[in-house]
């Protein structure tokens, strides 16, 4: 279908709300008007579209200024006992056709998606029917022949097979993973145990992936219910034994739909009966309810609804006619379509099973990496790790850190050495990276050594970025062998994979070298190959988020220009996705560079925003972008040429991009790219000679890539890939920051 032949779309949100809501319609819009489409909103979900009036309006740039940041969806929701019957259909195909709407786009849930293709699998008899009744003309019915559909899960419950995130479920887990840090301090002052019930209806995922990312002792999902009646003292002794190992606070996480292996309901309170009655601990329930749904969306939400709004409208204008409706999905990182029936299909069929007592098909449903997840948390957790073979080799595993801190860091080492340890290996911490190494500040970590690393940033083993030169080979050779070192996981950024390539390369020369490397890519700076993200670069993206927010807010009363530095030395990676996240007008990336007739154009853009009643602007920069149009530069340029319309000021925001607790997302990702590093090392080290390479996703796909393609694969000069995936979204960073043809104060987006 032609992009003339499709006249006006509408978009609309139903069911529960989810934060990045805005964000997917305020990409809707403005994709579809760059494409020169009408766009309408559906205020109120399927009851606007059935009462039609101006709950349908057409909608222009700056009506989703401002939008962005802000949590639920502006454009409100409703569920709709109208649209559930046909005479309700009838008026929304009445209230579209009239409207001259070819496309609609709905966010929401299973529930929601569902009625769209009911909408459209009766598109033609409702047309039909109207005409019949007169209230459409025949040449009305004809131009509108078809209705096409497109959809974006918006749920915090990640339920939705066919995607592998939903809009609201990284933020949904930002608010779990919150609370539960908060509460564990509190729990371990008084030696106390928290039950935390969390939501997600009849999905596990929420629940799994806080225990995750939380560290706690046990976790309850509908998906893996208790396999044996006496779950309960089970668990009991799981948490008596974990008190007399040292641990001075115990979490239990409980999904809603929780049930027993006979499909009974556990309940929170139920879980702090029994550990009352069987520990004699004081225990505490808390149950989270809607504060997970609330508050602004996280940067991963911001940019997914983006690239999934601008998706969507693509879609609608690509699809020919009969094509079935598709889903827009994300598999890891990238954008992916699915058919929307089939998605939904088996996402129901999903809690039939569950229903049905046959949770191992449940599981499979859920997909293989929700499987996977699983299976690492339960060896995590466990109080000791299973007791070793002795017919089996023992390998010693040395941890080292290289480059600068990321957070995510300390959770990766806690998985990696839990899952060496229950394998029956040994794990050798190293100290201050390879300098530790070189100088031989080795020691064995045991289980409890990593106790409560999960949520905690920073580098406890200590990092910096230097790569072991020619004179140091000698000593690290060494202390190998003196340590008897089996292999080596590197844990870090930059300068981790060149000390790593070194080793490698210099094999031949010292035979302590020839034993497996891992590199487990950990850098905000996200300039490592072989891995779309790296672990840190999402808690960085999340700080400069939010500190971009409390700039917007403190700007609203005056009238000023801000121009934004960010970390990332010479990739451009946190610049582009954060101007994303925070709707900046303007990203400069050392990539493109900057010329003087760039800063002229930006120059008269913010001019004339500001003398149409604008207050704010907003231009992210790269730390590196351009060596003589720096920051200062920017800032004294426009400063100048603006006169008295705007003032300007700088905000670079340095280490705090460094700092912090993990987010969500990175101790997820850190303990999966662990898990399969540390298979690696194990299945590399009997070979002859053993393997090198550096673990990530890419693409969708959790892969490992050999060490000796590393320099073929970089940028050396400027310390990046030569292949960065983010630049293709940068088309769309510069769609939807254009400025609107009428600037809308405050703080237009």
């Amino acid at each position: 279908m032609s992009p003339a032949s499709l006249r006006s779309i509408a978009v609309l949100t139903s069911g529960g709300d989810a934060p990045g809501m805005n964000a997917a319609v305020r990409a809707v819009v403005r994709t579809a008007l760059d494409r020169s489409l009408d766009v309408y909103a559906v205020y109120e979900g399927y009851q606007g579209l059935v009462e039609g009036g101006d709950r349908i309006r057409k909608m222009g740039w700056e009506d989703v200024g401002g939008i962005l940041h802000r949590g639920g969806t502006v454009i409100g929701t409703a569920r709709s006992m109208r649209f559930k019957e046909r005479e309700g259909r009838l008026e929304a195909a009445h209230n579209l056709a009239q409207r001259e709407i070819d496309g609609l786009v709905v966010i929401g849930g299973d529930g929601s998606l569902t009625g769209a293709d009911v909408l459209r699998s009766e598109w033609s008899d409702l047309l039909r029917e109207l005409v019949e009744q007169g209230r459409l003309s025949p040449e009305q019915a004809e131009r509108h022949a078809e209705l096409r559909i497109v959809g974006m899960v918006g749920s915090i419950d990640n339920d939705m097979c066919g995607t592998d995130m939903t809009i609201g479920a990284d933020t949904a887990l930002h608010r779990i993973t919150e609370a539960v840090d908060a509460i564990g301090s509190t729990a371990s002052s008084h030696q106390r145990s928290f039950v935390v019930e969390v939501m997600g209806r009849r999905c596990g995922y929420l629940a799994l992936m806080a225990a995750i990312a939380t560290g706690a002792d046990w976790v309850l999902i509908p998906e893996h219910p208790p396999m044996v009646d006496e779950w309960e003292e089970l668990m009991c002794r799981r948490i008596r034994a974990g008190r007399h190992a040292g641990r001075r606070k115990s979490t239990v996480i409980v999904a809603e739909g929780a049930r027993d292996r006979y499909g009974q309901p556990i309940t929170g309170a139920h879980v702090q009966k029994i550990l009352e009655e069987r520990l004699g601990e004081d225990t505490r329930t808390t149950v989270l309810g809607h504060v997970q749904r609330g508050g602004a969306p996280s940067a991963f939400d911001r940019y997914l609804s983006t690239v999934l709004g601008h998706a969507a409208v693509e879609q609608l204008i690509a699809a020919a006619p009969g094509d079935e409706p598709q889903l827009i999905a994300v598999h890891e990182d990238r954008v992916a379509r699915a058919p929307l029936a089939e998605c939904v299909r088996r996402t129901r069929s999903v809690g039939d099973l569950i229903d049905a007592q046959k949770h191992d098909e449940a599981m499979a449903l859920r997909g293989a990496s929700f499987g996977d997840a699983y299976d690492v948390y339960r060896t995590l957790v466990r109080t000791l790790p299973h007791p070793r073979d002795p017919d089996l080799p023992r390998l010693k595993l040395a941890i080292v850190h290289a480059g600068g801190p990321a957070p995510g860091m300390n959770t990766a080492v806690r998985a990696a050495v839990r899952l060496i340890l229950d394998r029956g290996h040994s794990a050798l911490g190293v100290r201050n990276g390879f300098r530790g190494l070189i100088g031989g500040q080795i020691e064995e970590l045991s289980w409890m050594s990593v106790h409560g690393w999960a949520p905690r940033g920073g580098a406890e083993l200590g990092t910096n970025r230097v790569v072991p030169e020619s004179r140091d080979l000698y000593d690290l050779a060494k202390q190998i062998e003196k340590h008897g070192i089996d292999g080596i996981l590197m844990i870090g950024g930059w300068a981790g994979y060149q000390a790593a390539h070194r080793l490698y390369v210099e094999r031949e020369s010292f035979s302590a070298f020839n034993i497996p490397i891992a590199c487990l890519p950990a850098t905000i700076d996200n300039n490592l190959p072989g891995s779309d993200l790296s672990v840190g670069c999402d808690t960085a993206l999340n700080a400069i988020v939010q500190a971009v927010d409390r700039i917007k807010q403190s700007a609203v009363a005056s009238r000023r220009c801000f121009v934004v530095e960010v970390m990332g030395r010479h990739c451009g990676f946190l610049a582009l996705m954060s101007g994303m996240a925070s709707g900046s007008e303007r990203v400069y990336l050392h990539e493109e560079g900057i010329k003087l007739d760039d800063l002229r154009e930006d120059l008269a853009n913010l001019v004339a925003g500001f003398r149409a009643g604008k207050r704010l602007g907003l231009m992210i920069r790269n730390e590196n972008a351009h060596a003589l149009y720096t920051t200062a530069f920017m800032c004294a340029l426009f400063e100048e040429e603006g006169g008295e319309l705007f003032d300007v000021r700088p905000a670079i925001l340095g280490h705090l991009q460094q700092g912090g607790d993990p987010s969500p997302f990175d101790r997820i990702r850190a303990t999966r790219l662990a898990a399969r590093a540390v298979d690696y090392l194990i299945t590399e080290a009997p070979k002859d000679p053993p393997g090198g390479g550096f673990v990530g996703f890419q693409s969708g796909k959790l892969t490992v890539t050999d060490l000796d393609l590393l320099p073929r694969l970089c940028d050396n000069k400027a310390q990046r890939p030569r292949e960065q995936w983010w630049l293709a979204l940068r088309p769309i960073a510069r769609i939807l920051a254009r400025p609107g043809p009428t600037p809308k104060p405050p703080g237009a987006a």
